[in-house]
């Protein structure tokens, strides 16, 4: 914790000349755009796959008329098929999980009052009017929804719906794409296949996904608010390249 909160002091002290009190807030935006970087070959390579399993569902098909009577050997040659050409079916999932841990570390980073013994001089950080410490439960108690920091949460809201609504736009596309290659393939998602159901279930509530960050956006500091914020623009941008 102290070793990243040193980080984010230097970068913010680094971008203080051109963004003033709100250097730490353009720095957590900064840090959110480098773990994307790091992650960004996952996120190709889980587009990769998504198009390799697409193209599969054509033989898919035809283990399924093969073995349809068979459901344990039918699952046995999907998987074997998946293996043979390396495609992961959780593949899509790795890039997400990876980044929780930086989420997870500026939760806790803007939550506590001290850090290695020592106040956390973070809390004194802010965007515009809103401390990076705070909560939108904080800005509605001083000075209400239209208050200096209320209106940064409203400028927050406001980004993020667009950016859902975007989101669930590509999702839709994604989805329907998904659904008309299986359709050509014969059939869709094998039910019998380990984690179906589950990945079916994903797959029905993705569009909507980024929706729920305005709740998260409500709820935890605004320091982790603006990683979500930015990580979810990022998402939709990235997404709408690779799945084209």
């Amino acid at each position: 914790m102290s070793v990243f909160a040193a980080l984010v002091e230097q970068l913010a002290d680094l971008l203080r000349p051109l963004f003033g009190l709100s250097a730490a807030a353009a720095a957590i935006v900064a840090f959110t755009a480098l773990v994307r970087l790091a992650v960004h070959p996952l996120s190709r390579a889980a587009a990769r796959g998504q198009k390799a399993r697409a193209a599969l569902q054509p033989r898919i098909a035809e283990l399924r008329r093969k073995h349809g009577k068979n459901p344990e050997k039918l699952q046995k040659a999907v998987l074997e098929l998946h293996a043979e050409e390396k495609v992961s079916p959780l593949s899509g999932c790795l890039p997400s999980l990876l980044q929780l841990p930086a989420f997870f570390l500026l939760y806790h980073l803007f939550s506590s009052g001290s850090i290695g013994g020592e106040p956390n001089t973070l809390l004194s950080h802010q965007l515009l009017d809103a401390p990076l410490g705070g909560r939108w439960a904080d800005a509605l108690g001083d000075g209400g929804a239209f208050g200096g920091a209320g209106l940064v949460y409203l400028g927050l809201f406001a980004v993020v719906t667009v950016v859902a609504y975007f989101s669930y736009r590509v999702s839709r596309r994604m989805t329907a794409a998904s659904a008309a290659t299986a359709g050509a393939g014969g059939a869709g998602a094998d039910p019998q296949m380990p984690g179906a159901a589950a990945m079916g279930g994903v797959m029905r509530v993705m569009p909507f996904m980024s929706f729920f960050t305005l709740v998260t956006v409500a709820v935890v500091p605004l320091a982790a608010a603006l990683y979500v914020v930015t990580s979810t623009t990022w998402s939709v941008i990235e997404r709408s390249v690779l799945y084209r």
